[in-house]
């Protein structure tokens, strides 16, 4: 890792972001504090202008370019979420924005990229695929690539989640968060850890294609191969030439867990039922990491990072079979 990021970007991030990205609330969940014991909190960055906490990396990372990179244009790679955030930053900003996925993206978010003004190329079967040409379109055009995750303003820019956590709660005692690239799991890290060391911080991936988790037990970056799941959003590698997010998970996570589709599912429809929320499968891993381990919350205040809501219908209804439920029609 390079030289390292501290709270004082995060605060940075915040100035720069502040009136694009929405300051989500922090609301609680009366349904999981009465189940677990515990007080339940909900990070609602499903909220976000683009459904998904994305777009505070995204926004900080653009307007972390000088002028002359800005009108040069952007190339990102993404599973849906990351590239959907930049295109609506670049849209804003005036900044012409490239977009490689896979061909493992939801319908859906292939759709929602589409109408976003981002210029799309799909590319392979993994998200390495897509990573390798959008770096083949920064060589070939000279864009400035900006990667979902492993980016110090990335970082910097979902840390700014974490210390709105912080200042609403500043008695947490864990955030769960989805893990993937660890983007989201750095930034809330370092923000948490900053104002109150104490504070867990556990990132939940799901059983199979967890890139992060495997490489984190390897104690080096792996290729895992990329699976389907219903948290689709944290499909992907982490990159063999992993920079930031290695490292930084590596000191800022107290845990990981995975976890199955079942349970993914199960947390899905308790979202639906009891939250009254629609919500990708990667928003509600954390809970399901506490069903499925039986992890004692008793007496604890916990924060959730409902991270997303970009959710397809053909992912629902696939969700609601594999909880034992019929789909409800009009979705």
């Amino acid at each position: 890792m390079h030289e390292q990021l501290t709270l004082q970007d995060i605060y940075r991030a915040r100035q720069r972001i502040a009136g694009q990205a929405l300051r989500t609330p922090l609301v609680r969940s009366e349904a999981l504090s009465r189940r677990w014991n515990c007080e339940a909190w909900l990070k609602l960055d499903n909220l976000q202008p683009t459904g998904a906490f994305k777009l505070r990396g995204a926004l900080n990372a653009l307007l972390g370019l000088d002028a002359e990179q800005r009108a040069r244009g952007v190339v990102t790679m993404s599973t849906g979420n990351f590239g959907r955030a930049l295109a609506w930053a670049g849209q804003r900003l005036g900044v012409p924005v490239s977009v490689c996925i896979s061909r493992l993206v939801p319908a859906n978010k292939v759709e929602a990229l589409r109408q976003s003004g981002a210029e799309l190329l799909i590319e392979g079967d993994c998200q390495d695929d897509a990573d390798r040409e959008a770096r083949r379109l920064r060589d070939e055009q000279g864009l400035a690539y900006i990667p979902p995750f492993d980016h110090p303003l990335v970082i910097a820019g979902q840390g700014t989640c974490g210390l709105e956590i912080m200042e609403a709660q500043p008695d947490i005692d864990l955030v769960f968060a989805g893990l993937s690239g660890g983007g989201l799991i750095a930034g809330i890290g370092l923000a948490v850890k900053s104002i109150n060391p104490a504070v867990e911080v556990i990132g939940v991936s799901m059983n199979q294609g967890a890139a992060m988790l495997d490489s984190l037990a390897a104690g080096r970056p792996l290729q895992v191969p990329e699976m389907h799941s219903l948290a689709d959003s944290l499909g992907g590698g982490i990159g063999l030439d992993n920079a930031w997010t290695f490292a930084m998970t590596q000191r800022y996570m107290d845990r990981g867990y995975k976890v199955d589709e079942v349970q993914i599912a199960r947390a899905m429809l308790h979202f639906l039922h009891e939250e009254k929320m629609l919500v990708e499968g990667a928003a509600a891993v954390g809970v399901a990491a506490v069903e499925q381990h039986q992890l004692d919350l008793s007496g604890r205040r916990v924060a959730f990072v409902v991270s997303g809501q970009n959710l397809s219908n053909e992912t629902f209804a696939e969700a609601c079979r594999l909880a034992g439920e019929r789909p409800y029609a009009h979705l």
